[in-house]
């Protein structure tokens, strides 16, 4: 068994589950097992370690390399060390099957932490290694919720010349990534008795019309916008609940939407484009940012030196683009360019019998090694 996997197997028997998606208290809830077990293999390579705090209330985990000459150049190796639920008896049990590992987090994205992780502890041991280059493992909190530990990141305006953020990407360069807006519309009408329903205003009916019109005459509209490497944006109608009871008029409503976004597209434009067709209909909703932040689309220009370095020592030839929202967009808005890279297939993320394949964690070292090796 290769060291990457049995890095990966001990990282998985560790529960690190989002704290979002357990009670308060829960024993498998948080990222401290692995930031620890990453601390004591960190001493032991000689990195140098810090913590950062996040508003989340855990810390992000902060290993460097420091070159032996002057520091001239920065490489960062960004993935999540949280993860989703699931049947929590199985899910922390690393088994081998072929030539997969299964467990939670495989891919998504423990899978990316041991490649990176791996992939340095492999250049410390080297006599020989990039002298003017330091490269640091930043292990972040809280990316399957609100991003906290990349936000907080990004404020300490770090730069670095590229950060590769992992996420399961067949250990192909990724240069453009959707935006996310999580959006609420609100209907408001007037109770009345059930038996009288002329009496009042029914804000589930209102809202009902909403979302024809959104799903749609919207949706057609979005889907004449296209970008080369990210298709169309998309909406969603995640969620939907109003009344109390079936014999009142109900005089609230709210349904929730998942708003895929493209680069350049913000806040303001989709709320004039909603406001639009709703005013159009006759209908009258207020919209909401539910997160209350901005998850911006990625746009890396994929013609950038050290992008063209990569992609070529993942032999590969030209740039792709992946439909999700990850961390790399708040690197990337802090001013470090910034790809999304790592081992697995997406397809498996947050599934019940999650994997990665071991034939993608032996590549991705293999891959990150020569591309960490070709820097100065």
């Amino acid at each position: 068994m290769s060291q990457v996997v049995k890095l990966l197997r001990d990282l998985i028997a560790l529960p690190s589950v989002n704290n979002a998606f357990l009670p308060p208290n829960d024993p498998h809830a948080g990222e401290e097992c692995v930031a620890e077990y990453l601390t004591d293999r960190s001493t032991r390579a000689g990195f140098e370690i810090e913590r950062q705090p996040t508003n989340c209330g855990r810390d992000n985990f902060i290993a460097r390399l420091s070159p032996d000459g002057q520091l001239k150049h920065r490489i960062i190796l960004a993935p999540h060390m949280d993860t989703v639920g699931g049947n929590l008896d199985k899910i922390f049990k690393p088994t081998k099957k072929g030539n997969r590992l299964h467990g939670r987090g495989a891919c998504d994205t423990k899978g990316s932490v041991a490649t990176m992780f791996h992939a340095m502890e492999r250049l410390a041991k080297r006599k020989q290694r990039p002298a003017n280059t330091e490269f640091i493992f930043i292990g972040f909190v809280d990316e399957e919720c609100n991003q906290t530990g990349s936000r907080a990141f990004a404020k300490l305006k770090l730069k670095a010349d590229l950060a590769l953020v992992g996420e399961p990407t067949q250990c192909k360069v990724i240069t453009a990534h959707k935006g996310d807006y999580w959006l609420r519309l609100s209907t408001r009408g007037k109770a009345a008795h059930g038996a009288r329903p002329e009496l009042g205003r029914n804000a589930v009916h209102l809202m009902a019309n909403c979302v024809d019109a959104i799903e749609t005459e919207y949706a057609k509209k979005l889907r004449r916008k296209t970008h080369p490497l990210l298709g169309h944006p998309t909406i969603n109608t995640g969620m939907i609940g109003g009344g109390s009871q079936p014999n009142i008029v109900p005089d609230a409503c709210q349904a929730d939407f998942d708003r895929r976004t493209l680069p350049g597209e913000t806040l303001a434009t989709i709320r004039r484009e909603i406001s639009e067709v709703l005013t159009n209909r006759g209908l009258k909703a207020r919209l909401t940012n539910v997160k209350g932040f901005a998850c911006p689309a990625l746009e890396t220009d994929p013609s950038l030196p050290l992008v063209q370095q990569l992609m070529r020592a993942a032999r590969q030839s030209l740039p792709m683009g992946v439909d999700y929202y990850c961390d790399a967009a708040n690197i990337a808005a802090a001013g470090t360019p910034a790809v999304v890279w790592g081992p697995g297939n997406i397809a498996q993320a947050h599934t019940a019998d999650e994997w990665v394949s071991i034939n993608q964690l032996e590549r991705g070292v293999d891959i990150l090694t020569r591309f960490l090796l070709s820097m100065p």
